[in-house]
């Protein structure tokens, strides 16, 4: 039996190695790693806002985490705080997600991920956490992980996986504010959302932290059986997902 064939959203970074100083497609090996190690085969995807037909060619999705998504996409201005550099990477990967859910397609979002789940599913975002939660213990500083208990809904994917609570690591200025229909299923201590699910899907999980940094195979592990099995029912039928209108005067 072949691996499941996983593919990984990558970002355009200015990178050295060689005799080459350019922009190069990138992502971070842990992810390669955590696909691996559970069994799957990963294909790294360059952005592409072209369409999202290689989905058809795959077994499953793995949105990483990485800058902040630009925030006219959930109809805000931009807080002094957001990053929001690589809109290519944000048009790209909401094309990817919506693609996925509407083929149900298993999507595994970190930190980025689940916050793009939450925006496609009609919700939106802390910009900068210390304004909404007033500490910075989601991320101390720039490069410096924290770490904190997170507790998980004892009947959802989080749950059966990591049990009733769990220390995870965290490092993100940014967090979500509303879920949309998606189902909460793992908060922090301080209350914000630390996991969703949805549901309606037969494998769409999102996590705030980092378990590929972590060594953290139990989630790759349960994400990769999911891609491996067939899909034998359709998905229900439903309206495709749509973005949120910009509002006036955004970027578009």
């Amino acid at each position: 039996m072949s691996r499941p064939v996983i593919g990984i959203a990558s970002y355009l970074e200015p990178a050295r190695w060689n005799i080459w100083d350019t922009r190069a497609a990138v992502i971070h090996e842990s992810y390669v790693d955590g696909v691996t190690a559970a069994g799957g085969r990963a294909v790294v995807l360059p952005p592409d806002d072209r369409d999202a037909d290689v989905l058809d060619r795959l077994d499953g999705l793995l949105l990483p985490g990485g800058v902040d998504l630009a925030p006219h996409h959930y109809g805000q201005d931009r807080h002094p705080e957001t990053d929001t550099e690589q809109r290519l990477r944000d048009t790209a990967e909401l094309l990817l997600l919506r693609g996925a859910l509407d083929r149900d397609l298993p999507v595994l979002g970190v930190c980025r991920g689940l916050q793009l789940l939450a925006v496609v599913h009609g919700g939106s975002l802390h910009q900068h956490l210390p304004d909404a939660l007033g500490h910075t213990g989601h991320c101390p500083r720039e490069g410096v992980f924290g770490a904190h208990e997170v507790e998980f809904a004892p009947d959802s994917v989080l749950g059966s996986v990591y049990g009733r609570r769990a220390r995870v690591n965290s490092h993100h200025h940014q967090g979500i504010a509303d879920a949309g229909p998606l189902r909460v299923t793992a908060r922090a201590g301080d209350g914000l959302v630390e996991g969703a699910e949805d549901p309606a899907h037969r494998f769409v999980v999102g996590v705030q932290w980092h378990p590929e940094v972590s060594g953290d195979h139990a989630l790759f592990a349960r994400f990769v059986a999911a891609c491996a099995r067939p899909c034998t029912v359709s998905a229900t039928p439903r309206t495709p997902l749509t973005e949120p209108a910009a509002p006036i005067g955004a970027p578009s």
